[in-house]
């Protein structure tokens, strides 16, 4: 079998204040960088990620995988119309070339969240073209992030997709792997129908963590529910930034009976929307988080793990730009690097000029600088100013990270240059490109090792929890002024159905 594989990656917060050009995509940061033909197959195979998955399973059923694109960026606002249809072009080129000589089923890495400057359902538009190209009947199968806002045109030109079933993503791979059962299924000529339910209200990003209740409950019922019917299943809880008029969970599921997909798509809906209640959790001021963490720090006993903090709104996962500074400011008029000296560190953020000027001064030097950013927020404010700090440059980097954690494994982060900054008595760890805390190696490639700390702010929601779960005594939330929501309902909606509630 000849399958067409392809990747599209990038969450739209159409609020955040950055966009995603092309120059995102080839740089990829966190994602590995924009790949096309062979040089994808040997980039992505070794990987955790979905199209990893997908290739070690293809090779195991002898399939030979076609390879065109792939393509991922930081989460932030919109896709450029440049960036978007450079991949497309090289999507559909390589689609029609493919169906010239012969293939028998696509597969697309998809995130299923991406709003472009002209589109604003980019996943739905990609499927359609590429529909146009290959044909109705040809098996064409995706995987989508759990955060996917799953729309009608997405459901009715694919013929199966699949999404994450974690949140820390601990599942990618094995994501894309059931997305090549289900083209196996597809290829060996059984049909599948479809039903899809929409939630009537948008999850906070937080909340939908599947370490804690009710998310957690939730895919253990998809689970028993999958078991008993043979119905494959998913759940995308959306991504609650993304201001179009199909941003939101779906419950949505594939079968060879029509009337069994429906009726267990509905009952995991109805599940789902009766723990309405039970969809929140709590959001601490800065200055309440950090008086916390001390105080738990204070009372741990030794070597019980830092106390973690995220920094929720400024998540560069989510939109932000990891560059605020309203956590670094409660840190130090907290006093919390003197209080603990050597074990309080926040990263990562984003400050290519601090990053320079460090690398400039060398490992040792003491200078002035202004870390962080001023930044317009999503309800238009702007954010807490730069802080002026008197900083030792403590250690330096060239940003080349390779990774070893749950979501991370066999991936390799591209920072740029880097530093750890000391500000009295604070670890500040800059970056000249974004990506969110979720593997310890973001602390270890600095000189921190996040074990032996007492408190630590990540610039992360929920992903960092894979990672520092296991080492972490206690776990805050922060909500510092930032441009991602934590409360969707504080986002000026403006193309969001009325019908839709903003918040549980």
């Amino acid at each position: 079998m000849r399958i067409l594989v392809a990747g599209f990656q990038h969450e739209t917060n159409t609020f955040a204040p950055s966009q995603a050009d092309w120059a995102a995509f080839q740089s990829g940061a966190g994602y590995p960088e924009s790949t096309r033909g062979a040089a994808m197959l040997a980039r992505m195979a070794p990987t955790s990620l979905p199209m990893g998955g997908f290739l070690r399973d293809a090779a195991e059923r002898g399939w030979r995988p076609v390879p065109s694109v792939w393509a991922g960026a930081t989460p932030s606002a919109h896709v450029t119309r440049d960036a978007f249809e450079r991949i497309a072009a090289a999507l559909l080129d390589d689609a029609r070339a493919a169906v010239a000589t012969g293939i028998d089923g696509v597969y697309l890495d998809l995130h299923g969240a991406a709003v472009a400057e002209h589109v604003d359902d980019a996943e739905g538009e990609l499927l359609e073209r590429l529909r146009a190209v290959v044909g109705p009947a040809l098996p064409l199968v995706a995987s989508l992030d759990l955060h996917a806002n799953v729309t009608a045109r997405m459901l009715r030109h694919a013929s199966a997709m699949t999404a994450f079933r974690t949140y820390p993503h601990v599942d990618m791979a094995e994501t894309g792997a059931r997305a090549a059962g289900l083209l196996a299924l597809l290829l060996a000529g059984t049909p599948l129908a479809t039903h899809a339910e929409r939630l009537p209200f948008l999850l906070p990003l937080n909340a939908q963590c599947t370490l804690m209740e009710p998310a957690a409950g939730l895919f253990q019922d998809l689970s028993t529910l999958e078991a008993q019917s043979g119905v494959h299943l998913s759940f995308a809880m959306g991504f609650p930034a993304a201001d179009f008029d199909e941003c939101g969970p779906v419950v949505f599921g594939h079968g060879r009976d029509a009337d069994t997909v429906a009726a267990n798509v509905q009952a995991l809906a109805a599940n789902a929307v009766a723990q309405r209640a039970d969809w929140a959790l709590e959001l601490l001021s800065p200055a309440t988080a950090v008086a916390k963490a001390l105080a738990l720090a204070a009372a741990a006993a030794p070597g019980a793990g830092p106390v973690v903090i995220a920094d929720t709104q400024d998540n560069p996962g989510a939109g932000g730009d990891s560059n605020t500074t309203g956590l670094l400011r409660a840190l130090l008029e907290a006093g919390a690097g003197q209080r603990y000296p050597g074990g309080v560190a926040l990263g990562l953020l984003w400050d290519p000029d601090a990053a320079a000027a460090a690398h400039a001064a060398g490992v040792g030097a003491t200078l002035s600088l202004q870390l962080g950013r001023a930044v317009r927020s999503f309800d238009g404010s702007t954010t807490d100013a730069p802080v002026e700090a008197r900083c030792t440059v403590a250690a330096l980097s060239d940003g080349v990270v390779p990774l070893h954690g749950p979501m991370t494994a066999g991936n390799t982060a591209t920072l740029g240059p880097s530093a750890r900054l000391v500000v009295d008595g604070v670890s500040v760890l800059v970056s000249s490109a974004k990506t969110q805390m979720l593997d310890l190696d973001l602390y270890r490639f600095l000189g921190v090792e996040p074990a032996s700390m007492r408190v630590l702010v990540n610039k992360s929601s929920v992903h960092f929890r894979a990672a520092f779960t296991p080492i972490a005594s206690h776990i805050l939330v922060a909500r510092a002024p930032g441009p991602m929501a934590a409360d969707p309902a504080e986002l000026p909606w403006r193309k969001l159905p009325a019908h839709i509630d903003r918040r549980p």
